[in-house]
Formats: C-alpha cells, structure tokens, sequence
C-alpha cells in the first residue's frame, strides 16, 4: 500500500526494518511493478526516444 502511495522503496526499506532494498524489493516485487511501469512510463514521457537521430 506504500508503494502504491508512492512512497519511495528505499523509504518502505527503512519502515520495514531491511538492511537494504533488495530484500523489500524481492518480498513486495508484484505490489512495486505498477509503481516502477508507471514511472518508467513517466521517464519515457518526459524524455521520448528520438528515432531520427540513428
């Protein structure tokens, strides 16, 4: 539910007590995937690939 608050994975890392991302990332992998597409989406977005530069 974090996650998909936006709250940041290294944030959800900390309140959940892991050492690191890793763990969190590999234990709420399903629940982080619409997060990270939907900021990839975002990325893409803000900064389109320009095909007539090749």
């Amino acid at each position: 539910m974090l996650s998909d608050s936006g709250v940041p994975l290294e944030h959800i890392s900390r309140l959940v007590g892991h050492s690191g991302t890793a763990v969190t990332e590999a234990v709420y992998r399903q629940q982080l995937r619409p997060v990270l597409e939907h900021g990839a989406t975002a990325m893409d977005e803000i900064f389109p690939a320009d095909d007539d530069r090749g």
